[in-house]
């Protein structure tokens, strides 16, 4: 019975991990954006960030899934591997658009991915700890 509540616990951890973590972060670059939008001078080039970071939204739940799995794994140093693998693919574009809003859009999505995968995993090791 006990490895059955593991599997539970970790499969429930990783689907809300990765799943609910696209609206959450979503919402944080739209209220990011929108904060954003509010300070620019009018006349000034809006860049569709979106736009340029196109798959983001699969990548997002990919990186979710890896972070939440290297906690759940008790292998940390994996997520050092997610975080590079993810720096070094959106570099060129990073570089390409320094003044647009892009990195910022790329920070903001990453962080808030990162932690809300980190948290999710962080309490379902907590769950599984608690598994008599």
């Amino acid at each position: 019975m006990h490895t059955l509540w593991t599997v539970l616990v970790v499969i429930a951890a990783l689907a809300l991990a990765a799943g609910a973590g696209a609206p959450l972060t979503a919402g944080i670059l739209r209220w990011a954006d929108r904060r954003r939008d509010r300070g620019e001078e009018e006349g000034a080039e809006q860049v569709d960030a979106g736009e340029i970071l196109r798959g983001g939204l699969w990548i997002g739940i990919l990186e979710r899934l890896a972070v939440a799995g290297c906690i759940l794994l008790a292998y940390p140093a994996g997520i050092a591997v997610v975080v590079a693998i993810k720096g070094l693919g959106r570099f060129s574009t990073l570089r390409d658009e320094p003044s647009s809003g892009v990195s910022e859009r790329f920070l903001v999505g990453t962080l808030t991915s990162y932690l809300w995968a980190a948290a999710v995993a962080v309490a379902a090791v907590g769950v599984l700890g608690a598994i008599p």
